[in-house]
């Protein structure tokens, strides 16, 4: 059996020129970075903003094991199949960050027959947005030092200093450290520490931003530490706004990539969804949504998470409205929320999980019949797709089928794509095609204007299931900071 590695070199990549002009977009509109892969110049929006929106299609999941359970494989392979039965669809991902590359969990452009390409120059540097991000980050937090080394104008309490400096790989030894030791001709010592670069709230504004204007009103906003008054201090008073934007500049265009069956993707942002947001750029979907009749978009981690994100962050920020949810689940994972077993990643999987075991899915179902629950909070149709692996029985199948329907899912169908590419999915992309027109009702969970705590209370019992929240001291002091600084909104 190929790696991974293999089957993409041994696909020939199309010059990314062809796959532009194959949705629309003109050479003037394209900056080549090399034959195959390119950016896509903001000029593009004028030009087609009248034109109507393709349906909008969110790939989700239930709560994954630390293996992941197939989403990016499902969202190229549906987006490969939806190609192939005639609808011009456009592929929307997250570009990946070197930490998981170089960690077990690895890249992040799919796999096996469903994946982007050129997988190497994706995963490692790609067109140098994430190192964009991590100098505008980092320029920040050289301004915020050496204002307090130069006499510290703003009266910066440097205990409240919130930006950290960042680099892009998983350096532990870097996460807690002491700055500042360089005697009288540099001293100015404080405890820092380093993040991971896409975990940066730089990362997350890119990803949400709509134009370079707004991005550098968004980036003036940051706020990087509070005067001795209690005031917050933001990248704008610092002065380190502009300059931070101007490192943006080239950064805020989308990639333009393609699939193994040479069909479009726009890869773009990256921010974590445990952190920030976990979605790729509005810009990118923006845009992709002018070009084709259908994009195809993912959300991180589980529903709970990163669609509820989706649709109560980027979709209100955006004003893009979604026409149908496609929820990927694996039969080893319902196994694993039974409680039975432990998945431990870089370790071989337990026997029980890939032996048929009707009993543990009967137990482990529950997770997907509250995610799908989850979907309908938002007035949106569920297709489930089950990412088939080998050792997956009929029998098991046909239970998780019979579940989903009962708890409201609007179809439910294997997903064969890390096999069989795009041919794995034709069903799929059917069920997809025939829900995205029907009349939905989408709606957010909350409305902005509540308080903080009345928002985290729905989200926490609505879409996790709690019964109420407490707060810690620490917790109500943070929450009366923000409501204050007027960030409740």
């Amino acid at each position: 059996m190929l790696t991974d590695l293999e089957i993409n070199r041994k696909t020939k990549p199309y010059p990314i020129a062809k796959i532009a002009k194959s949705i629309g977009i003109r050479q003037k509109e394209l900056e080549l970075y090399g034959n195959f892969k390119a950016k896509i110049d903001l000029s593009i929006l004028k030009r087609i903003q009248g034109r109507p929106l393709g349906k909008y299609v969110l790939v989700t999941a239930i709560t994954p094991t630390p293996l992941g359970e197939g989403k990016t494989v499902t969202t190229i392979g549906l987006s490969m199949a939806l190609n192939r039965i005639g609808k011009k669809t456009i592929t929307c991902l997250r570009q990946p960050s070197l930490g998981p590359v170089f960690g077990i969990k690895g890249g992040a452009t799919g796999g096996g027959h469903s994946q982007v390409m050129p997988m190497e120059d994706v995963n490692l540097h790609f067109t140098g947005d994430i190192h964009a991000v991590g100098l505008a980050n980092n320029l920040a937090a050289a301004y915020l030092d050496n204002c307090l080394y130069k006499g510290n104008s703003l009266g910066i309490r440097p205990e409240s200093i919130a930006l950290r400096r960042v680099v892009d790989v998983s350096d532990r030894f870097l996460r807690d450290i002491r700055i500042g030791l360089g005697g009288k001709d540099g001293g100015c010592g404080r405890d820092t520490g380093f993040d991971i670069t896409v975990a940066s709230e730089v990362m997350a504004i890119l990803a949400l931003t709509d134009g370079i204007q707004d991005l550098r009103r968004r980036v003036g906003r940051m706020l990087v530490a509070e005067n001795t008054q209690g005031d917050p201090i933001t990248a704008e008073e610092l002065g380190v706004a502009g300059s931070m934007t101007a490192l943006l500049k080239d950064a805020i265009k989308p990639n333009l990539i393609q699939t193994l069956e040479h069909t479009p993707v726009m890869m773009h942002a990256g921010p974590f969804g445990n952190i920030a947001h976990g979605n790729s750029s509005i810009l990118a979907d923006q845009i992709a949504l002018r070009l084709g009749d259908f994009v195809v978009t993912e959300a991180g981690f589980g529903t709970d998470l990163g669609a509820e994100k989706f649709f109560d962050i980027k979709c209100r920020y955006s004003g893009l409205k979604p026409n149908v949810v496609v929820m990927v689940c694996t039969i080893r994972a319902l196994k694993m929320h039974s409680g039975k077993f432990n998945v431990v990643a870089g370790r071989p999987l337990d026997k029980g999980l890939v032996s048929e075991d009707l009993p543990a899915i009967e137990e482990g179902i529950c997770n997907l019949e509250k995610q799908i629950e989850n979907v309908g909070l938002f007035g949106l149709p569920c297709i489930v797709a089950i990412n088939r692996f080998k050792t997956d029985t009929d029998k098991e199948i046909a239970l998780v089928k019979q579940k989903a329907l009962a708890a409201g899912a609007s179809d439910c169908l294997v997903s064969e794509v890390w096999a069989k590419g795009g041919k794995g999915a034709l069903d799929l992309a059917r069920a997809v095609a025939s829900a995205a027109d029907q009349k939905t009702r989408f709606k957010f969970l909350y409305p902005l204007d509540i308080p903080i705590k009345d928002k985290i209370r729905t989200i926490a019992t609505k879409v996790y299931g709690a019964k109420d929240v407490s707060y810690e001291p620490l917790a109500d002091e943070k929450i009366a900071k923000y409501t204050k600084y007027g960030y409740d909104r």
